[in-house]
């Protein structure tokens, strides 16, 4: 696979996630954020299955009981992530929703100085800096108006932000990343069926009413998404999957737009902007900082 083919790996990534915020919304004209996130964790896990048990066949390695333990606490903090970003979904916009989400990319750094005493690239700070500039203009410049699912979503961008970090620890040990996924899926969609079978209620007409909202969800962007990802960023550079991955935020707004009829004021459109270099600050600035160096050294 040539870079270029590799790039639009990416880029169909970004686009199958952004649209996925789409079918999120929507989801839950018929269908509680708990019971969407336990059936579309389910379907996730039946289309990662297959590939876990493949991988499985030809690993080198045993799993150890405390990689599973390790795979159970990733599947929670994705548990908490989509049930923040799911509920934060009643309340605020598809494009607010998809750019607060990226915000994981900035909060990976600070978490990893707050829990794993580890020094980030300084570059961090001049894009947490960003980042809260353009939610304020993302909120059209009053801190009043950001509303509690713009709030939710943040919180979840934290939990994806842990999620991230702990597969960064935890998958190397094992270098079986379908496994982890499958495990993550099913311990996300549990725990949804286990609140939910307590605080929803759930028809059968709910769910045929959602279900292309769920098939798109958990086939594409759990089980396309993620195979796209992995296959693409074997055959490029860390800083242009990160670009690419990124448009993820950019596809969120134009299929809110289009799909929904989402508006967005000039000012927010400004804090989308901010919000987005912020991401690609993070993502691209310490390896672009690393080559500039090396070029002035040599």
């Amino acid at each position: 696979m040539t870079r270029i083919q590799a790039n639009l790996f990416l880029l169909m990534t970004g686009a199958i996630w952004g649209a996925g915020f789409v079918a999120q919304s929507t989801a839950m004209e018929s269908m509680g954020p708990l019971w969407f996130i336990a059936i579309r964790f389910g379907i996730a896990t039946l289309v990662a299955l297959p590939l876990a048990l493949f991988e499985a066949r030809r690993a080198t390695t045993i799993i150890q009981p405390k990689d599973y333990r390790n795979f159970i606490l990733i599947g929670l903090a994705l548990f908490m992530g989509s049930v923040t970003q799911q509920i934060g979904l009643l309340t605020t916009t598809v494009t607010n929703s998809g750019f607060l989400t990226g915000l994981y990319v900035v909060f990976v750094p600070v978490l990893t100085v707050v829990l794993l005493r580890r020094k980030p690239h300084w570059i961090i700070w001049p894009a947490a800096c960003l980042s809260a500039l353009g939610i304020f203009l993302l909120s059209g410049g009053q801190v009043s108006t950001l509303v509690v699912g713009d709030a939710l979503t943040i919180v979840c961008a934290v939990f994806w932000a842990l999620q991230v970090m702990m597969v960064g620890l935890f998958v190397g040990d094992t270098g079986r990343p379908m496994m982890l996924s499958t495990v993550q899926f099913a311990v996300c969609s549990l725990a949804g069926l286990l609140v939910a079978l307590f605080y929803e209620p759930i028809s059968w007409q709910a769910i045929s009413e959602t279900i292309p909202e769920l098939l798109y969800a958990g086939v594409f962007s759990s089980g396309v998404a993620f195979i796209c990802q992995v296959v693409g960023q074997r055959y490029t550079t860390a800083p242009q999957a990160a670009i690419f991955l990124s448009s993820e935020a950019l596809f969120a707004a134009l299929f809110g737009i289009i799909l929904l009829g989402e508006t967005i004021s000039p000012i927010g459109y400004l804090g989308c902007a901010i919000l987005f270099a912020a991401m690609l600050l993070v993502e691209l600035g310490p390896e672009l900082l690393r080559g500039k160096r090396r070029t002035v050294l040599e």
